[in-house]
């Protein structure tokens, strides 16, 4: 007798769980990388994933995340029991800072997500986390995106600071966009995006700042504030080394993605992280990142080519 299993079951239609969203396939399918958000497809699990975690890092929030965070999350006034609609966000974030959040399919070349940042858009994800991994993400999600990213944003300074990282890719374009050798421009724009990269990781992503109004660190980098272990592991555990941030150390130093940070660097203030970015440009265009230390991350080729076929005069 033929023994026959039975299928596996196949992604929900009408869900949005990150990896398993028919309507992400589908645009992907047609070359669609800015695309709406189809708020009706987010089903009930959807919802409850989004309010699982929102309570999970409420507290944390209150207790161990940059003060303009919380401002943020009031100004936006974020409903911790359903998904954000994005319309929403930008009627609330554009008066504030002139940013607003731009719904994508997937991942977006680096040059493409500089340059939104530099036209003050941020490229953001509409699928959520699955949850039954609350605390892992194989990508970003809405959730590290709106609750992570999105109330810094509305800090007209801090959003200040991510226009300047798109002008450094610009630069940074133009810069190997002039040099004659093909494979010089590969090589140099290989070191560069690793180095702005690296920069963006350990400020933007997982950065830690001298706390305003008292002794001591808190957190503004989204990584660690959309992450309900890490954000306390972050300034507490003893298996995490944290130390001024040092432009030459942070642009030559590699990480990785699928475990808590045991390297973390932090900064002074808002105006010193702007300073920084200053003096990423310059190193740019000194040539001081034309060969950073190799290792990770990784650069692919669709990163390479955004930034040299990228219309640098925009």
């Amino acid at each position: 007798m033929l023994q026959t299993s039975t299928p596996a079951p196949g992604p929900i239609q009408g869900d949005l769980t990150t990896t398993k969203a028919p309507f992400i396939e589908q645009s992907l399918e047609r070359g669609e990388l800015f695309i709406h958000q189809p708020y009706e497809q987010y089903s009930d699990s959807n919802q409850e994933t989004w309010r699982r975690l929102y309570a999970a890092l409420e507290p944390k929030w209150r207790r161990f995340a940059h003060p303009r965070f919380l401002d943020g999350l009031d100004r936006l006034a974020l409903n911790p029991e359903r998904i954000p609609r994005l319309e929403e966000i930008n009627q609330f974030l554009e008066p504030l800072s002139a940013f607003q959040s731009k719904p994508v399919s997937g991942y977006v070349p680096s040059y493409l997500f500089f340059d939104c940042l530099r036209r003050r858009e941020f490229p953001t994800t509409i699928t959520i986390r699955d949850g039954e991994a609350l605390d892992y993400l194989p990508e970003p999600d809405i959730f590290h995106d709106l609750a992570g990213h999105v109330p810094m944003h509305t800090d007209r300074r801090f959003s200040d600071i991510l226009v300047r990282f798109g002008e450094v890719a610009r630069s940074a374009s133009r810069k190997v966009q002039a040099v004659d050798d093909h494979s010089v421009q590969l090589r140099t724009m290989e070191s560069i995006i690793k180095a702005m990269a690296r920069f963006f990781w350990y400020t933007v992503e997982f950065g830690l700042m001298k706390h305003p109004e008292k002794d001591g660190l808190c957190v503004y980098g989204s990584g660690l504030l959309s992450s309900s272990d890490e954000i306390q592991h972050s300034l507490q555990s003893d298996q995490v080394q944290r130390y001024p941030f040092q432009l030459e150390w942070v642009v030559n130093q590699y990480f990785e993605i699928d475990h808590f940070q045991a390297l973390l660097f932090y900064v002074d203030s808002f105006d010193h992280l702007f300073e920084q970015v200053d003096r990423l440009e310059r190193w740019v265009l000194e040539g001081k990142l034309d060969n950073v230390n190799p290792g990770e991350p990784l650069v692919n080729q669709a990163d390479l080519d955004s930034f040299l076929q990228a219309p640098i005069d925009s």
